[in-house]
């Protein structure tokens, strides 16, 4: 078994980004932040460990100290070659050590910290034990913008994810559809997205008629007949960063009243993304996007919130939904989806992934929002 490491980004950028989250955390009133493995600690650091994580992996930052990393003996050797190593100290401990008191003697006795949301259940109790005077907040709840806010080298990843998704989207609309199962056609938008530089994909919604008004379908054995509107969703990574789009195509010509829900939703996420801006809160994306399904007279069809933030996962903070009054700044990306979903009958979800620039928004997929014509 071996580690992987990220090689986008050079030591000097994994040392800013420590150093940040460090000073954000004192800045919230932690004693420090610790980060098991998952997207927080690639992000950091460059180091994905081993799958197995039963033994202690554990990122120690704190402001005004030197990053340490807790690592198994037989791990270190991966964890050197990381391409943030040069900004760590190692510590690293052997089977048949208490790698949770060698770990405490790096923390305030009585402190409280931010723990990544990922981290075992193990390995936090143990913590406790070893210390029983700190105190734990996921990094959700204590830090939940430390990825948010996108710099420019990661804005390129965000905008090439986004390419290769939109390139997944031009072919895929040319493909048959009709005759053919759901699953046939999520497994021809898994190739296409790793043909188009994806490492990994994680969900490919091929939603078709009725299951359409399901928004999180898992593409099943139905077979897409004429006559069908099917709600495409797909998306992973590439170099480390995320996509995530959603198109509606139809199988031969739609109603009238098909060709309306669709463009009652493309206004709607017309106006989601003309609503964002520096200095504008998350909730305005969702209001903006609600508002003109509410007003077309399928609010009650509009089941979930208008988007999510995306980065090194496909689902992060920021969120735009109801009562999020963060305010949007430069360098944030996320999602505007609004969505009708009509029970028993199709569902309908356009979706751009959108950066906060200067002045406003820049989408980062351009494929045409209108409704395609499948065969």
């Amino acid at each position: 078994m071996t580690a992987s490491t990220a090689a986008t980004f050079t030591a000097d950028d994994y040392r800013a980004r420590m150093d940040r989250a460090a000073r954000a955390a004192a800045e919230a009133g932690l004693a420090g932040l610790l980060v098991a493995p998952g997207p927080d600690l690639v992000w950091l650091t460059g180091y994905t460990p081993p799958a197995v994580t039963e033994r202690l992996t554990l990122l120690v930052l704190t402001a005004g100290q030197d990053p340490v990393l807790a690592v198994p003996a037989l791990e270190a050797p991966d964890a050197h070659r990381a391409a943030g190593a040069a900004a760590l100290r190692l510590r690293d401990w052997t089977d048949g050590k208490d790698p949770y008191a060698a770990t405490a003697a790096l923390l305030d006795s009585s402190g409280r910290f931010g723990i990544s949301d990922n981290a075992w259940a193990l390995h936090l109790l143990a913590l406790q034990q070893a210390l029983p005077g700190s105190s734990y907040a996921s990094l959700t709840e204590a830090l939940p913008m430390l990825r948010a806010v996108k710099d420019a080298a990661e804005l390129d990843l965000m905008a090439a994810a986004g390419a290769a998704a939109d390139a997944t989207f031009e072919e895929i609309r040319n493909v048959p559809f009709a005759g053919r199962r759901e699953s046939e056609v999520a497994a021809d938008l898994d190739r296409l997205l790793r043909g188009h530089g994806h490492e990994q994909v994680d969900f490919t919604i091929v939603a078709s008629g009725p299951n359409g008004a399901n928004p999180h379908h898992e593409a099943g054995d139905r077979l897409i007949a004429r006559g069908d509107m099917i709600v495409l969703d797909f998306g992973g990574l590439l170099a480390g960063y995320g996509s995530d789009t959603s198109r509606t195509v139809h199988v031969g010509e739609p109603t009238d009243e098909e060709r309306r829900v669709h463009d009652i939703v493309r206004e709607a996420q017309e106006a989601g993304f003309r609503a964002v801006r520096p200095g504008a809160a998350c909730q305005d994306v969702d209001r903006a996007a609600r508002r003109v399904i509410a007003d077309a007279g399928y609010g009650e069809y509009f089941i979930h919130r208008t988007g999510h933030g995306i980065g090194v996962t496909t689902h992060e903070p920021p969120y735009m939904i109801e009562g999020e009054e963060r305010p949007l700044v430069p360098g944030m990306c996320f999602s505007v989806e609004p969505g009708i979903y009509l029970p028993g009958r199709f569902g309908v979800r356009i979706e751009d992934i959108v950066t906060v620039t200067e002045d406003g928004g820049r989408r980062l997929n351009t494929t045409t929002r209108e409704l395609v014509i499948v065969e």
